[in-house]
């Protein structure tokens, strides 16, 4: 088993999964949002699509023994352990420049959709295309009239989802930025996460 690895607060990283490791990621304050994909490797060109796997799970957040599914509708992941509440989001985009500016910001923000870019480039890859990300530990409810809302995480320090690749495939993850919504608790402090990787 590998030792745990930071995820830095406000930014990205990437690994690489061999098909049949297991990929653990850790919500190591309890209030920190993780954007978390996944690509084919070598095919960065496949990635782990949020519509295709809602279409085929047909419900909106995936739950213990669900594969995650790629833009060519195979599974790339398996959720096979979930210790949090199960309070995940799979419809909200990254966040970017843009939506900072939206909100109200000045100047340059850390974003989710930069720190993909940088951690694949760390690892000398291309980011061929931006999928929606899976979003560990946010909380988007669902409330009257199908309105959403931002709302702190329900995870405690220590909760923790466990993913087994089901191919050869290079993960990426951002410890989200954002400072502006309570998506990462009532305080908006943003906090590092860390993953483990084990056979």
């Amino acid at each position: 088993m590998h030792d745990l690895q930071r995820i830095p607060a406000r930014k990205g990283c990437a690994a690489r999964l061999k098909r049949g490791q297991l990929l653990r990621v850790v919500n190591t304050h309890g209030s920190q949002v993780v954007d978390f994909w996944a690509f084919n490797d070598p095919d960065l060109g496949e990635c782990m699509s949020m519509e295709h796997t809602r279409a085929t799970l047909l419900r909106i957040v995936p739950m213990v023994g669900d594969c995650l599914y790629t833009n060519k509708r195979r599974p790339i992941l398996t959720m096979v352990e979930d210790t949090s509440p199960g309070v995940h989001d799979t419809l909200i985009a990254s966040c970017d420049r843009y939506r900072y500016e939206q909100l109200g910001a000045k100047g340059f923000h850390d974003n989710c959709t930069d720190n993909l870019a940088n951690a694949l480039a760390a690892m000398g890859l291309p980011r061929v295309v931006h999928p929606s990300p899976l979003n560990l530990f946010m909380n988007i409810p669902i409330g009257s009239g199908n309105t959403l809302s931002f709302q702190p995480p329900v995870t405690k320090a220590g909760d923790s989802v466990r993913f087994r690749a089901e191919m050869d495939c290079v993960v990426a993850f951002s410890a989200c930025p954002q400072d502006m919504l309570p998506i990462n608790g009532a305080d908006c402090v943003i906090h590092d996460a860390h993953y483990q990787i084990s056979t």
